[in-house]
């Protein structure tokens, strides 16, 4: 089956960000299907130029990406970002007619405007359409302040109906997301839900190198890695960082990028937050050795009822990696951690329980290593992105039927 995906966030192994959809489609040329990506050569993690216009990338398991010009403005405001949307949605489309023998057309969101050329080209080249959704867009940009235009807000869910009901299957990520999904038009709705790849990630690494290189080598480290976006609240680490001032050995580090980081780095200059490491964006392929390099791992998000629908894919791959989850997110990623006993919960929004939990986890490291290790089991048993791949690919032979 060829099966042709456009994403303009789309991250490869060797890019800073989340790899589901390289890890999915390599799976799936694995498999023996072959698959062809339209994706942006601006980064939707840091809004720069990634400077891949090659009209084609082809990896080693024989993946096609294919890279589509698109207006370089993500971080620049609202407006400007949605220019970049439009400019991927035009230009995807006219690129994608030019690949032939399609037999399925991939479409996922957020970002929206990107699903219709999806649906489009389904529709011009009579195969089916099937649309992924990862985030509840444009809900979450509401919930967050994002998205205030009322006219906006009518036209955006007014496509996204659109989207779910002229689908010919949606797959969400997360369990959370099946109820809203449902309710706004979406006949055919399966979960695939975010996982990690356990063959990526060794358990029992020390993560020395990565300790030595940043000055870390007696520190007990608690590490995220991801945007520094609005959603994530990074503002509460700042302010955990601060109430443990005083804990000599504590370091929170922060590993990733986005709009928020710039005015995150200066906040921590201004409070002299020596106990906080800032470090840039790292590849996929890199991050087993940063992880390795924790004791804990943090996710974290708005404390926004909505945000009880998410599966973090950060989360699992720190679980992959062994190590225990500090989680400030309630709902349904929640209940998998408490489930599995690979973490601790902390309520988001309060940065002395962020606090606290930190110092609770730092003085019981034997407790935090036999966490990750419950992680690690469960990444194994029901989180395997392998296992998920083979569902995707039967999903995909029976909408062909």
């Amino acid at each position: 089956m060829h099966i042709l995906l456009i994403h303009q966030a789309f991250v490869a192994l060797d890019e800073a960000g989340g790899t589901r959809h390289h890890e999915l489609a390599r799976f799936l040329a694995q498999r023996g299907h072959q698959v062809t990506i339209i994706a942006s050569p601006v980064s939707y993690l840091t809004g720069a130029d990634t400077g891949r216009r090659s009209s084609k990338d082809i990896d080693d398991l024989g993946v096609t990406i294919l890279r589509s010009c698109t207006f370089s403005a993500l971080h620049r405001s609202f407006v400007w970002r949605v220019f970049s949307f439009l400019s991927f949605m035009v230009s995807s489309l006219i690129k994608g007619l030019f690949v032939h023998k399609v037999d399925l057309v991939w479409g996922t969101t957020p970002p929206l405007f990107q699903a219709p050329t999806a649906w489009l080209l389904a529709r011009l080249k009579g195969v089916p359409f099937l649309l992924e959704v990862r985030d509840l867009w444009p809900a979450f940009a509401v919930a967050v302040g994002v998205l205030k235009n009322k006219g906006l807000i009518r036209l955006s869910e007014g496509l996204e109906r659109f989207l779910y009901r002229h689908a010919d299957q949606v797959v969400v990520n997360s369990p959370g997301f099946i109820q809203h999904v449902e309710e706004r038009g979406a006949r055919q709705v399966v979960l695939v839900p975010n996982g990690a790849d356990p063959a990526m990630f060794d358990p029992l690494a020390d993560g020395s190198q990565f300790r030595k290189k940043n000055g870390l080598e007696d520190c007990f480290v608690v590490l995220y890695a991801g945007a520094h976006g609005m959603s994530n609240d990074l503002d509460v680490v700042l302010d955990a960082a601060e109430v443990l001032r005083g804990e000599a050995s504590i370091r929170l580090v922060l590993v990733g990028s986005g709009k928020e980081k710039p005015r995150l780095l200066a906040e921590a200059a201004r409070r002299r937050l020596e106990n906080l490491l800032f470090l840039p964006p790292a590849a996929k392929n890199e991050m087993p050795a940063i992880l390795a390099g924790a004791d804990a791992c943090l996710a974290i998000l708005k404390p926004i009822a909505l945000y009880k629908t998410t599966y973090p894919n950060k989360v699992f791959d720190y679980m992959a990696a062994g190590r225990p989850v500090i989680l400030a997110i309630d709902g349904v990623i929640r209940q998998v951690v408490e489930e599995a006993q690979a973490g601790w919960f902390v309520p988001p929004g309060d940065p002395y329980a962020l606090a606290e939990t930190i110092l609770q986890v730092a003085n019981n490291p034997d407790e935090g290593r036999s966490k990750g290790l419950n992680g690690r089991k469960l990444i194994e048993t029901r989180f395997s992105r392998d296992e998920f791949a083979d569902k995707f690919a039967f999903i995909l032979s029976e909408i062909r039927k």
